[in-house]
């Protein structure tokens, strides 16, 4: 081969993006020619003021200083699973320790069961607007999102008989997020229990993305196994969101008792012997979490709840622009009415070049381009959201008029 030959990257790569992440790339242009850019693309509540609790940056500290720095048994530390298994044992749901996988945060949890579930081809149910983590592993391992119909209308609630409709020979699995990312909503019992009632008469597992269930801003959200401890369930959680340590990759997945899921247990914890272990010493901030004090969640919450009233409030008056109230987490999923042949992404792009506010662009959820939708992360202080919300009013104004 000629030394001047570009090497070409597996084809697959083409099917990976992460629109959270890529857009940085335009933002760091916009930073490059002298303007401060907001980033509100990513929900990290450290870079806002928010501080890890004490008690988890002791535990670290305590596990590094006390020699805790090898690899970890695969599946993690015994004493940190059974922390797992007694948390959802303690929400109602009946898992043991054996059924318990220590990951490097969420995305790793959600990364080893995609793997051991769906094979090049099959298919997984995911929600429109997603979180995009999902289509861009599936497209990885060459399987294929399939997206059903959330409903801003109703809340961002997902279509029941859209799904039913979608499942085929092909489906691996359903994806549930709640409380939801992108969009803040939290569902209700009734369609909880009809989806889980739809994964047992068809076998098709449901992938339950729980890691938001603590930032309900009425109160916890139940976990979806504590519903029907038997129904084929696997969740998955972390420290990154309610415990505000999203640097230090420390999740779990935990995967329900029914024996339905023996062999997809088995697949996970291969698949997880291969890449070792989770982050050690930050696996010993997960017992600390689910063992200690959890008083800084009330503080958070309410914070949250302050400025998720403030983004509907400013947000919805702005003319043109229409948001539904989120009731978890900290996202909201506006949208703008957009001029004839303009996208998502002319907004968000015009926005972060006139202003340097940053968010996201629908789109790169899974919804239509020329729907207007964007997701914006309302973790900066109210005063700060306050000017942000002052900005995206003037350039909304401006970009519509044009």
């Amino acid at each position: 081969m000629p030394t001047g030959t570009t090497i070409r990257p597996a084809a697959r790569i083409r099917s990976f993006t992460y629109a959270i992440r890529n857009i940085v790339s335009e933002a760091k242009k916009v930073e490059a020619a002298g303007r401060k850019v907001r980033y509100l693309n990513i929900g990290d509540p450290i870079p806002f003021g928010f501080k890890t609790p004490p008690h988890l940056v002791e535990a670290v500290a305590r596990a590094m200083r006390d020699g805790h720095n090898g690899y970890t048994a695969s599946a993690g530390i015994e004493p940190v699973r059974e922390a797992v298994a007694a948390e959802y044992v303690n929400r109602g749901v009946p898992v043991s320790p054996d059924r318990v996988v220590l990951t490097s945060g969420t995305s790793e949890g959600i990364e080893l069961a995609l793997g051991a579930l769906a094979d090049a081809g099959d298919e997984v149910l995911v929600p429109t607007p997603t979180y995009p983590l999902y289509t861009a592993v599936l497209g990885k391992i060459g399987a294929r999102g399939v997206y059903y119909r959330t409903d801003p209308s109703r809340g961002w609630l997902p279509d029941l008989e859209d799904i039913k409709r979608l499942i085929s020979p092909a489906t691996r699995a359903i994806v549930l997020i709640d409380p939801n990312n992108p969009t803040g909503a939290v569902y209700p019992e009734p369609l909880r229990r009809a989806v889980i009632d739809l994964a047992n008469r068809t076998g098709v597992p449901i992938l339950a993305d729980e890691v938001y269930s603590e930032l309900g801003f009425e109160g916890h959200t139940p976990l979806l196994g504590s519903l029907d401890p038997d129904a084929p369930i696997l969740s998955f959680s972390s420290l990154s969101k309610a415990y505000l340590a999203p640097g230090w990759r420390a999740g779990w997945l935990t995967v329900g008792r029914s024996e339905r899921l023996n062999d997809v247990l088995a697949a996970i914890k291969k698949l997880a012997d291969g890449r070792l272990c989770s982050p050690g010493p930050m696996q010993y901030a997960i017992h600390a979490a689910l063992t200690g004090d959890r008083s800084h969640q009330r503080e958070f919450v309410a914070a949250l709840r302050a400025r998720a009233d403030l983004t509907v409030a400013r947000l919805g008056a702005i003319p043109g622009m229409r948001v539904v109230a989120p009731h978890a987490a900290f996202y909201a999923m506006p949208k703008v009415d957009l001029p004839p042949g303009k996208t998502d992404e002319d907004f968000v792009l015009g926005l972060l070049r006139e202003t340097g506010v940053l968010c996201v662009y629908g789109s790169g959820f899974g919804l239509p381009a020329d729907q207007g939708f964007f997701r914006v992360v309302f973790l900066a202080s109210l005063d700060e959201l306050g000017t942000i919300y002052d900005d995206i009013a003037s350039f909304t104004a401006h970009f519509r008029s044009a």
